[in-house]
């Protein structure tokens, strides 16, 4: 197959939705003898910041001379972007040499391997092949029965945990947290962000149970003494530390959790690569400033991340107020999430989100119009319309879909944008 056609059969393969359970990832990497040896993990779950943390491991590891490797989810232009070795992008070359063969293996099987299984399969063979020794492994969905936990990592990460996937995972904060803690393994070290008490709880006893020593960040990365502001690092609070690329002071704390996680997996370089590697993280649509700073991208989509982006759009733009651009997929409490967004918000436009699970324009706007009467709100039939520039206008925010930041970023920068619900 070529590129284009093995990517269409891997889309097809969505047909057969999310099924949670690890005894079809297990019997799909036996048969391909998979993980490869010499491979270390390093394993985070959680609701919001997991790309954040996993780019920042990754860089760090990558400016200490590491042979890496990221595996995330979704992609937001191209699906290339899930799998990297060295900070670059599996080829679409190697993509279609190696689906030929895995297509023709799972051909008769039941149940069919899901996409996901697939594309982890895929990534996996990529890493042991191109070499790579130490591997960001982000999950999908949850811990407990999500694919990525068929692995022994060197150290589980989970960044915080709010309510999300509730159809899959529960609909408390501590039933979350307890599939999130599927990934706890014994004896493997854990690393938490501050939780929520009911999180916290449920962690702390599942580390218990399986003898696994766990360990609960208290400070940011960066900031001055007089604000209470240090390097995470202990013995390093000398170190400068560098301006973080990703705005917003919850990336202080995805940066400070990368570091505590690196260290506790004794993988942690000295401070220079440390230093290099937080300032060079790229990890586009979180808050990410495009036009000369007149659009900003955010894949906030849950009320949690939803309130850290009004957080730091006050922060940066202090009572600016933007034009809101929000598209967003079924099951991701926009109901919830939208009237946050009030307090930085003069009008809205909505888009529906390319994606079969799109929620439509005109239904969000109604949400809207229930929940906050006295902003202005109306509907475009597509999103160029909705992001051509009023010259003058107010700075415009999208947000609510990291699809949607997906499908903005490649009609603003250019690229061949390939959807996915996944």
């Amino acid at each position: 197959m070529e590129y284009g056609e093995a990517l269409k059969w891997l889309y097809s393969v969505q047909q057969f939705g999310i099924k949670p359970g690890l005894e079809n990832t297990r019997k799909l990497l036996k048969a391909l003898q998979l993980p490869g040896t010499g491979q270390r993990f390093l394993h985070v779950a959680g609701t919001n910041g997991k790309g954040s943390t996993c780019a920042f491991m990754e860089s760090v590891l990558r400016a200490g001379g590491e042979r890496t490797a990221l595996f995330t989810s979704p992609h937001l232009i191209q699906f290339r972007e899930r799998i990297q070795v060295g900070g670059v992008m599996m080829p679409e070359v190697e993509i279609a040499r190696s689906l030929t063969p895995l297509r023709d293996l799972v051909s008769s099987w039941e149940p069919h391997p899901t996409f996901f299984e697939l594309t982890l399969a895929l990534a996996l063979d990529w890493f042991d092949r191109a070499g790579a020794e130490l591997v960001v492994l982000e999950t999908g969905m949850g811990g407990r029965l999500d694919s990525t936990n068929v692995v022994k990592p060197v150290v589980s990460v989970i960044t915080p945990i709010d309510l999300d996937h509730q159809q899959w995972l529960g609909d408390t904060i501590a039933k979350i947290a307890a599939e999130k803690a599927g990934i706890i393994k014994p004896g493997i070290p854990v690393v938490s962000a501050p939780q929520h008490p009911d999180a916290e709880a449920v962690l702390r006893a599942a580390a218990a149970t399986v003898g696994a020593p766990i360990h609960f960040i208290t400070s940011p990365w960066g900031g001055s003494p007089e604000d209470g502001g240090y390097a995470v690092l202990p013995g390093q609070q000398n170190v400068d530390p560098p301006q973080l690329p990703l705005a917003g002071g919850h990336q202080q704390w995805n940066a400070a959790l990368a570091l505590a996680a690196l260290e506790a997996a004794g993988v942690l370089p000295k401070p220079p690569a440390i230093a290099a590697g937080l300032a060079n993280t790229i990890w586009p649509a979180r808050f990410q400033s495009l036009q000369g700073g007149r659009l900003i991208l955010d894949g906030a989509h849950n009320p949690h991340s939803m309130a850290r982006l009004v957080a730091t759009w006050q922060q940066v733009f202090a009572q600016e107020k933007a034009h809101l651009i929000f598209g967003a997929v079924a099951g991701k409490e926009h109901a919830a999430s939208l009237p946050l967004l009030e307090p930085i918000v003069s009008e809205v436009t909505f888009v529906t989100v390319d994606s079969p699970r799109a929620v439509p324009a005109a239904e969000l706007q109604k949400t809207w119009q229930a929940a906050v009467p006295g902003v202005a709100s109306r509907t475009a039939d597509r999103l160029t319309e909705a992001l051509q520039d009023t010259g003058n206008g107010p700075r415009r925010l999208l947000c609510g879909s990291l699809y949607l930041c997906g499908e903005a970023l490649s009609l603003v920068e250019g690229g061949a944008f390939e959807a996915s619900t996944q």
